[in-house]
């Protein structure tokens, strides 16, 4: 079939999804895309308008339509004028439940936008299934702030059309970069975005524990950043500058890929994660995961390495780390990748082909 794949925020996974699944699909997949310069804010708010119009302008139309949650897609459907044409909406991320920095209030036009984008969708996708399980789960609250015409049964309709669709990860890409296993000093491995929703402050503050403690390790610090020059940022580099062996976004795969094989353990401290790419990354390199137990963490792992892996408030960070490390040559030798394997386009695209393949019969 043709698909129209419309990304209002065609940057980060977004992209990375999208870019993937239309170089894999079995179905002739065509993107539409905005650049993320415009802010996410106004995408969600303005381009609806710009994508209704391109993809109007169509030839031919196509079979089916998927975007994203940065997309209004009520407005755009009755801008598109074409009820014949299916769309399903992939859910990223959500507004309802994303996490808010100290002193921002929740603007809830967004939430709403995303409510009414799943209920107007034929199809509703989420990247894991703690994302579609969080944001049904805050509909009620939503919904029910208002004093009358709540429309609560809409739930159940907007859940009975949701799935799971876990973003494909390139994962193949990283072959070829496999590095010799250091038997000496452990390699912490920090791939996530340097964002308040990410608390790197709470990473930190367990090297200073190991630290105290004497705990030698070495340290990758690979994650995207907001402002490098930020002065936490400066300073935290300096700090640690005797055990660094990389620090900043790794923009270069290759030079990500080694990164990735010559870490030993991968560490998330995230109050926001609704799948963990970096971290699949991470252990298809081998690495092994010291992630908190919430958030999407607990259903990527298997339940029986929880006990090794997950820790339970932030200030148990460090024992975890400690643990790990202490234990570092056994656990190094579990198979970490066959748990990210699965999520490989090879494996992944099939899955997103089929979805819409029932979208259009059920249609």
């Amino acid at each position: 079939m043709r698909v129209l794949f419309l990304n209002p925020y065609h940057g980060g996974s977004h992209a990375a999804v999208a870019e993937g699944y239309a170089a894999r699909s079995e179905h002739q997949v065509e993107l539409l895309t905005m650049p993320t310069a415009g802010g996410w804010r106004w995408r969600m708010r303005g381009a609806a308008v710009a994508l209704a119009r391109m993809a109007r302008e169509q030839r031919p139309k196509p079979d089916c339509i998927l975007t994203t949650d940065m997309l209004d897609v009520a407005a755009f459907r009755a801008l598109y004028g074409d009820p014949s044409v299916p769309v399903a909406i992939y859910f990223h991320e959500n507004q309802l439940t994303y996490p808010l920095p100290a002193g921002r209030s929740r603007d809830l036009s967004f939430a709403w936008a995303n409510y009414t984008s799943a209920l107007v969708a034929d199809a509703v996708f989420f990247n894991s299934d703690f994302h579609r399980r969080t944001f049904l789960d805050a509909l009620p609250g939503l919904l029910g702030r208002y004093h009358d015409y709540r429309e609560l049964e809409t739930i159940d309709v907007i859940a009975a059309k949701s799935s799971v669709l876990p973003p494909g990860v390139d994962l193949k890409r990283h072959d070829g970069e496999e590095l010799e296993f250091d038997v000496r000093t452990p390699t912490l491995l920090w791939n996530s975005r340097w964002d308040y929703d990410k608390q790197p402050e709470t990473f930190f503050a367990a090297l200073e524990t190991l630290e105290a403690r004497g705990v030698t390790f070495r340290l990758i610090v690979a994650g995207e950043h907001v402002d490098p020059n930020a002065a936490e940022f400066v300073a935290a580099r300096e700090r640690w500058s005797q055990h660094i062996i990389h620090w900043g976004y790794a923009a270069d795969p290759v030079r990500y890929s080694r990164l990735l094989w010559q870490a030993d353990i991968v560490v998330s401290t995230a109050i926001q994660e609704f799948f963990g790419i970096g971290v699949i990354e991470a252990l298809y390199a081998g690495c092994i995961p010291v992630l908190p137990r919430r958030l999407t963490y607990p259903e990527l792992l298997p339940t029986a390495y929880h006990a090794d892996c997950l820790y339970a408030a932030d200030a148990d960070l460090a024992d975890r780390l400690h643990h790990v490390i202490s234990r570092r040559d056994e656990l190094r030798r579990r198979d970490w990748r066959a748990i990210a394997e699965p999520y490989d386009w090879s494996l992944i695209a099939p899955r997103y082909d089929e979805a819409l393949n029932r979208l259009l019969t059920s249609r």
